[in-house]
């Protein structure tokens, strides 16, 4: 029998999930049975319970439970301690994690007091930026001592954390007592003090063994509306239940109690009443919980509460007398907090321009309900997953106008006859403030956040080196946590090609949106596109006939300090020899020769607007640490990973791929280090040999799980039209992929054999 059940509930935190499995199943073994995970996917839309199942799979101790229908937290914890087998019962929620040791730490403090019923521990919090402040239970815990105990005798112990996660209760008094979680908001309220009050037996440890992580958007706590009146009722409930739990809390083996019933029983009643109006007052003061509208309401309700329960003696908090007598002592705080904001803003109003003001103003208008804003590549582009979903809409949904904002210097990149507006004109304001769906894969300058406005985050590639949050400690870091959290505050939606990039997503950049597994549009290229596109795409490019084509396309770095090692494009081709043709996609400002351009043995794309044409014209990808990685894999052809520069690429921009370890589902083919490597794997015929297809295979299997051709119709429908569902994803087998060109040119010939014999000697025409 195991010692410990850890019970994790996860509804909507793929993004965290892996770090909180992960940080029970490293603890210290004392021996094969300390312990069994049980894992409860609440109906999770995301993948949530895909990763809950992965683990399932790998290791023995994880048990995965999916609920059929959504029942939140409460409930979940409730559905996993009735299959529990553990001595002990341990609930961690799936965005935090346990501390290393902590289980070998409890676990010696549990038989050091002969395995009492409940073991209170302190924690930690964490938040976005992963800054970490201790819970303010310490000095509680440390006054308890060593000694063993019950809450009568140690009542200032019911001023800790009222929480699920900061106890280990014996799985017997769970039982036993009748122990459950409530169902709905503030679950935990009712559990944490009735695992206490009836408990004969009560240690503490004196050790941080959680981290909990402050979420800014996604939970129930960080949503505002009415439903935080239910925080009043849970104590509502658990004041109506005293008289029968203190009863059971009276009922010590032995224990002697004070004279006089009432008596033994105010400290207890008073450390309650304490807690419960800190933090009823505390929800009544966070604004990201209580609603303007909301605020009397909950202040009339809890102070109901806080009145018909305070102990005889206690005096009244100030301000609770009347919501007029409350405003009035938080107004002078409120009045500095509004006189902040107002210098604030007229700071930023003093640096507007016109252009601005008129945003300003234009934002009280009416929403155009037909009206699409496409951005793209910093908006010097008509490209991308923004382009794909441009010309979907226009297939589907012809009612919608689109309209693309460029800067000045990029209008030449906008496709004759497509609408466009330059940024910063007062076009462009007038645009961002009326159209009602904004879709971009970076930002729109200049934009704020509207009611009734839907924002569509269609991001540029699957994310290889780190992004959002993850950057901040990096050498080459990116915009400060505060523009990164503005500007995810501003997504309604965010598109993924895989599970992987979702939960990335997820966790860097954190905030309210809805992550859609939709695959990204562009990429619907690969699976749709014939033998006579790639064909076509190659004599465009002036690709010559029979020649392997190579597209060279390194990473586009823009970070200071964040220069990879190029390949020497004139020995590259020199060692290829003729038979190959690189087609090389520079970075800004990267020289080309001219005479290898002249020559046809380089063809500069570096203008092309659409990587994945250049995709579908190249037999095999030449990159270094490119995103475009992961989408060409769609097409299974040769990758050729370009490593010089790696170790550096790591120190100032981190990887969440180890590209170099050689692992199915990281490497995605050869590695070759300089321009010698990279020929002799092509003339060697490495680049496309058995070794390496099967890297690709693995590789495609784990990042192309939502390219199935129809992403940009996913989106379309979903965010463009509101329909309430995603189209499935097409089964493996139903799925195709672009011809290559050698299989491209093997079409062509059997069309012009069957175009002979039709036309040849005997043949019937007509």
């Amino acid at each position: 029998m195991p010692r410990f059940s850890v019970i994790v509930p996860a509804r909507g935190v793929q993004g965290y999930l892996r770090a909180c499995l992960d940080s029970v199943l490293e603890q210290d073994r004392q021996d094969g049975d300390l312990l069994e995970l049980i894992a409860v996917d609440d109906c999770s839309a995301d993948a949530t319970g895909a990763i809950i199942d992965e683990y399932a799979r790998r290791d023995p101790r994880p048990a995965a439970l999916h609920l059929r229908r959504p029942s939140g937290a409460g409930p979940s914890r409730n559905a996993g301690a009735a299959l529990a087998r553990g001595d002990y019962l341990l609930f961690l929620d799936g965005d935090d994690t346990l501390a290393p040791g902590a289980l070998a730490a409890v676990d010696a403090r549990l038989r050091a007091c002969g395995d009492p019923d409940v073991l209170l521990w302190d924690h930690e919090r964490t938040d976005v930026w992963e800054r970490r402040r201790p819970s303010g239970d310490g000095d509680l815990l440390r006054a308890a001592g060593d000694a063993v105990f019950d809450v009568a005798r140690q009542p200032a112990v019911l001023g800790v954390e009222p929480a699920a996660w900061n106890r280990a209760v014996r799985r017997d008094h769970w039982t036993g007592r009748g122990l459950a979680f409530a169902d709905g908001p503030y679950e935990d309220i009712p559990y944490a003090y009735e695992s206490l009050l009836t408990a004969r037996r009560v240690a503490v440890l004196d050790r941080v063994c959680v981290t909990w992580r402050e979420r800014r958007r996604g939970s129930a706590a960080t949503t505002p509306g009415p439903h935080h009146l239910v925080a009043v009722e849970r104590y509502e409930e658990l004041f109506d239940r005293l008289d029968g739990l203190l009863t059971e809390a009276g009922d010590g083996e032995g224990e002697e109690r004070a004279a006089g019933e009432e008596d033994g029983r105010l400290p207890l009643l008073t450390v309650l009443h304490a807690r419960m109006t800190e933090r009823l007052l505390a929800v009544l003061d966070d604004p990201d919980r209580i609603l303007p509208a909301d605020r009397a309401a909950f202040f009339r309700a809890a102070s109901r509460c806080i009145r018909r329960h305070r102990p005889a003696g206690v005096p009244l908090p100030a301000g609770l007398r009347s919501y007029r007598a409350y405003r009035s002592l938080h107004g002078a705080r409120d009045l500095r907090r509004e006189l902040a904001k107002e210098l604030r803003d007229r700071g930023g109003a003093a640096a507007r321009t016109a252009g601005r003001r008129y945003y300003g103003l234009r934002r009280h208008a009416s929403l155009d309900p037909d009206l699409v804003l496409y951005g793209a590549d910093g908006n010097r582009a008509v490209s991308g997953n923004p382009y794909a979903v441009h010309r979907k809409a226009q297939e589907i949904a012809p009612q919608l106008r689109g309209v693309w904002a460029v800067h000045e210097d990029a209008r030449d990149a906008v496709p004759a006859g497509a609408d466009h507006v330059t940024v910063g004109s007062r076009r462009y304001w007038e645009l961002l403030a009326r159209a009602t769906y904004l879709v971009t894969d970076g930002d729109f300058p200049g934009a704020a956040r509207r009611p009734g406005q839907l924002f569509l985050q269609t991001h540029r590639g699957t994310p290889l080196a780190a992004t959002g949050l993850d950057t901040h400690r990096l050498p080459a870091a990116g915009p400060g946590p505060g523009r990164v959290l503005e500007h995810a505050d501003r997504w309604d939606f965010c598109l993924t090609a895989n599970q992987y990039a979702g939960e990335i997503w997820e966790r860097a950049h954190p905030s309210g949106y809805e992550t859609l597994a939709s695959g990204f549009p562009r990429n619907d290229r690969f699976a749709t596109a014939s033998a006579a596109d790639v064909r076509a795409v190659r004599a465009a490019l002036g690709v010559r006939p029979g020649a392997t084509a190579v597209l060279y396309a390194p990473a586009r770095h823009d970070l200071p300090g964040d220069a990879a090692p190029l390949l020497d494009v004139v020995r590259l081709a020199a060692a290829l020899g003729p038979r190959f043709q690189l087609l090389v996609r520079a970075r800004p400002h990267d020289p080309w020769p001219p005479a290898l351009v002249k020559a046809g043995t380089v063809l500069d794309v570096s203008g092309h607007p659409h990587i994945e044409d250049l995709c579908l014209a190249a037999d095999a990808l030449l990159s270094d640490f490119s995103p475009v990685l992961f989408d060409y894999a769609n097409l299974d052809r040769p990758i050729v990973v370009h490593t010089a520069g790696w170790d550096a690429f790591r120190f100032t921009r981190g990887a969440y791929v180890d590209l170099l370890s050689g692992e199915p589902g990281d490497t995605p083919g050869v590695l070759a280090r300089d321009e010698a490597a990279v020929a002799g794997a092509f003339h060697s015929g490495r680049w496309d040999g058995p070794p390496a297809a099967s890297l690709r295979a693995a590789f495609r299997e784990r990042f192309c799980r939502y390219d199935d051709g129809l992403a940009a119709e996913r989106v379309v429908r979903r965010v463009l039209l509101g329909e309430d569902d995603l189209l499935p994803q097409l089964p493996p087998g139903e799925r195709r992929t672009a011809p290559s060109p050698r299989a491209a040119e093997r079409v062509l010939a059997q069309e012009c054999g069957a175009t002979r014999t039709l036309t040849g000697p005997g043949a019937v025409v007509g």
